[in-house]
């Protein structure tokens, strides 16, 4: 019941076994693999019964809107286990319209760059971390 449920405020109450069934390489509730943040946000809901679904969606949105605020300042963000988001520089050069073959200039840019850590890389190749 709606009355049972304890805003976010009050602790997030996942258990180790809530987070690993959803963990990379096991069987999951995701059809098709992919996953769109409506569906990761319904997932920890229902695992979660004691959270609103609004709490839920507040916490999923404040972590990836503080990643990527970190890494617009330049920041890297590192999740233990999980991995690390940066941000690279990519140098001015000289490119080829792929359709003429023409020379293009390419502009500098900043383009967001993860790195897998130890346990996912571990997961991913049938080890355990």
């Amino acid at each position: 019941a709606q009355s049972e449920k304890m805003p976010f405020s009050e602790g997030f109450g996942f258990s180790r076994r809530q987070i690993s069934s959803y963990s990379i390489g096991e069987e999951s509730n995701w059809e098709d693999g992919d996953v769109i943040r409506s569906e990761l946000i319904q997932i920890i809901a229902d695992e979660n019964p004691h959270l609103y679904q609004r709490d839920v969606e507040r916490i999923v949105n404040t972590v990836f809107d503080e990643i990527v605020e970190a890494m617009a300042r330049g920041d890297r963000v590192e999740l233990r286990g999980f991995g690390a988001f940066s941000v690279k520089s990519r140098d001015a050069r000289i490119g080829r319209n792929p359709r003429t073959g023409d020379a293009v200039a390419v502009e500098a840019k900043a383009v967001p760059f993860f790195k897998t850590g130890k346990l996912l890389r571990d997961r991913l190749n049938g080890q355990e971390g």
